[in-house]
């Protein structure tokens, strides 16, 4: 089963550099708000961070800029669990388009669940951990190949 959708959007005017193209930076904020819904359905929606003082902080984030991604085009972001243990998420996001079938764009990111109030790092609590192993398990695909990659130069 493909990963879960989390967010669609159209590519804006003000998102287009100079080259016609998506700005680096709004690759970012589209898997932020990716980041968003998917907190959402994991029991860190508005009300549950209100509720519970708990949010998540990215911790780490690479993106690959795979294909180019022009104005006017309609992009989503599906969502992979990669792993996590008590505290910490690993989830890979990739950009997609209607009518190509390759990944446009990927993010992986390590978040880490926090207590507000500090802040400092808490433990999930075990409704949130319950919805992370069902979406882990409903995709069950094993580790996009970009995933555990490292910048350098070859040699």
């Amino acid at each position: 089963m493909p990963a879960p959708i989390t967010y669609r959007t159209r590519v804006l005017p003000e998102w287009v550099d100079y080259n016609g193209h998506l700005r680096d930076a709004y690759y970012l904020l589209i898997f932020s708000y990716a980041t968003d819904a998917l907190m959402d359905l994991i029991g860190l929606d508005s009300d549950g961070r209100g509720q519970s003082g708990h949010s998540l902080f990215t911790l780490e984030a690479h993106i690959n800029y795979l294909h180019e991604v022009k104005l006017d085009t309609e992009v989503w972001v599906q969502t992979q669990i990669i792993g996590f243990d008590s505290k910490r998420l690993h989830l890979y996001h990739s950009l997609h388009r209607k009518e190509f079938d390759e990944t446009l764009s990927a993010s992986e990111q390590m978040l880490l669940h926090v207590d507000l109030s500090g802040p400092r790092s808490t433990p999930f609590c075990e409704q949130s951990l319950a919805l992370l192993q069902r979406l882990k398990q409903q995709c069950g695909l094993p580790p996009p190949a970009l995933t555990g990659r490292v910048i350098r130069l070859p040699g």
